[in-house]
Formats: C-alpha cells, structure tokens, sequence
C-alpha cells in the first residue's frame, strides 16, 4: 500500500536500488589488474588460495579485514527520516 505520492510498489523499488546501489558499490572495491604476492601494507605473504579466488589481491587477510571495518558505511537516504538526516 502507498502513501502519498508514491505510487504501488514504491517500496520494492527502494529496496531494489538499494540493493543494486550495494552490490555496484562492493564491485568497485574489488581489486582489479595484478595481485602481489605479498601484503602491500604488512609484507606478510597472501596465501594462494586468496590469490585464486581474488587474482588481484594485494593486502593479506588480516589487513583487509581492517580497512573493510574502517569503512564507514554510507550512502543515499531513501528514508529520509529525519534520525538519518542528522547523522
């Protein structure tokens, strides 16, 4: 059910680009081009299985996994409340 003047199935079509924004976003983290294999922030060794699977890999797990919870989640506010308007 809509409200105002969004019209029927203005909700889905939030959650779709919501979703097709976070999945655009996480393609763009992805290293691309020649990985290393050794950490370019540490030196520690990449093992081979994590230079398969990302084959342009360049921090080691440890590191990543750092820069990953450093990451501040962002984005555009479809809710406009007002709670995340102050943020």
């Amino acid at each position: 059910m809509a409200s105002g003047w969004a019209g029927d199935g203005a909700v889905q079509d939030q959650i779709e680009d919501t979703v097709s924004d976070a999945v655009m976003a996480a393609r763009l983290r992805m290293p691309t081009g020649l990985g290393t294999p050794y950490c370019v922030m540490c030196g520690e060794d990449i093992p081979e299985p994590r230079r398969q699977a990302l084959p342009g890999a360049r921090t080691c797990i440890g590191c990543q996994a750092s820069q990953d919870a450093d990451r501040r989640a962002g984005g555009i506010n479809r809710r406009a409340s007002k709670d995340s308007q102050l943020r």
